[in-house]
């Protein structure tokens, strides 16, 4: 007997890296073993010296295929060993390990849009729809495009073992959101790749394409982001560390927003509930601004802060790093660990 092996791994297209993926078969009760394939074809490579590795690093059931058949996140690696420029994901897992003890938690919302001939799902020929503002958890087809994509790839994620935690319609037609968490930084990241990757190949089978636009149609629409909520132990316990973090944010803002995904000017505008790029603030039930402290955890003195600034094409193994390495640092100086 045998079994697929669907390798996937994020390739070093700039300035939004796409994911890539093939298949491997088998033989049942086999290790996953590295693996390889052209960088040349990927921007990973040069033509003259094109081999690249694919290192398994996270495995989960194929939903589409299933049976047998797995999802093999890989790292990739240079063909000394060493990872390559495009892997983002190693330098997150050391920063991971020096903090661990802090036990990070993220959750991470992924908007998204679906299209098709060109134009949003929901959007007419030539035209555009009714003002946004029934469309956000709307329900009814005049409001609500694509649900029979996002229910099936709810269904992927579940069944992938994913850390998958709601979705829900956003505030523009065709536009949703599926979250992934709580979770470490390694593991949200990791299942965020997989959960996009079933996104894409979800909405393949219904002729629709997804993207992460972060401002997929100008205007007097709202952007696409991936609202990222932090914690660690001590937050989650106390809220003067909370305000720490929202403080060790502040003093490094324009370097994260750099890194926090291509076309961020457009998005964070200080319009359609967002904070400008290059101003931050934050503040509590406050969805204008950076970074947003919940009501509740205001109430409770204890809990979680969500920056709202990265894009929906933001690197998950960037963001958290970012983030971990900025507050952790912070809370450790601060002995509020």
């Amino acid at each position: 007997m045998s079994f697929k092996a669907e390798y996937i791994w994020i390739d070093g297209t700039e300035p939004t890296a796409k994911l890539r993926s093939k298949t491997r078969v088998l033989a049942d009760g086999a290790e996953l073993p590295i693996w390889g394939f052209d960088g040349s074809s990927t921007n990973q490579a040069d033509g003259s010296s094109s081999d690249r590795v694919l290192k398994p690093v996270f495995s989960c059931p194929d939903p589409i295929r299933g049976g047998d058949s797995v999802l093999v996140l890989c790292e990739v690696l240079n063909i000394d060993m060493t990872p390559h420029s495009s892997n983002t994901r190693a330098a997150l897992v050391e920063v991971a390990e020096k903090y661990a003890g802090q036990e990070s938690w993220f959750g991470i919302e992924q908007e998204y849009t679906f299209f098709k001939e060109g134009r949003p799902l929901g959007f007419p020929i030539g035209g555009f729809p009714a003002p946004q503002g029934g469309y956000y958890c709307g329900v009814g087809a005049d409001e609500v495009f694509g649900r029979e994509i996002v229910e099936k790839h709810l269904d992927h994620c579940i069944a992938a073992g994913l850390a998958v935690s709601g979705i829900n319609a956003e505030v523009m037609p065709g536009q949703w959101e599926f979250q992934i968490g709580p979770a470490g930084p390694v593991e949200a990241s990791d299942h965020m790749w997989i959960a996009r990757w079933l996104l894409y190949r979800t909405a393949e089978d219904f002729n629709v394409g997804a993207t992460l636009d972060a401002k997929p149609v100008k205007g007097d629409w709202n952007g696409a982001g991936a609202h990222t909520n932090f914690s660690t132990k001590a937050m989650r316990e106390g809220y003067d560390p909370i305000i720490t973090a929202c403080e060790a944010l502040a003093a490094n803002a324009l370097e994260h927003v750099k890194h926090y995904g291509a076309g961020i000017e457009e998005r964070l505008t200080g319009l359609h509930e967002t904070a400008p790029w290059n101003e931050f603030s934050y503040g509590v039930s406050d969805r204008g601004a950076s970074v947003r402290i919940p009501w509740q955890v205001e109430v409770e003195k204890k809990g979680y802060i969500e920056d709202r600034r990265p894009n929906a094409n933001v690197d998950p193994y960037l963001v958290t790093r970012l983030i971990v390495s900025t507050c952790c640092s912070a809370l450790e100086k601060a002995g509020q660990v």
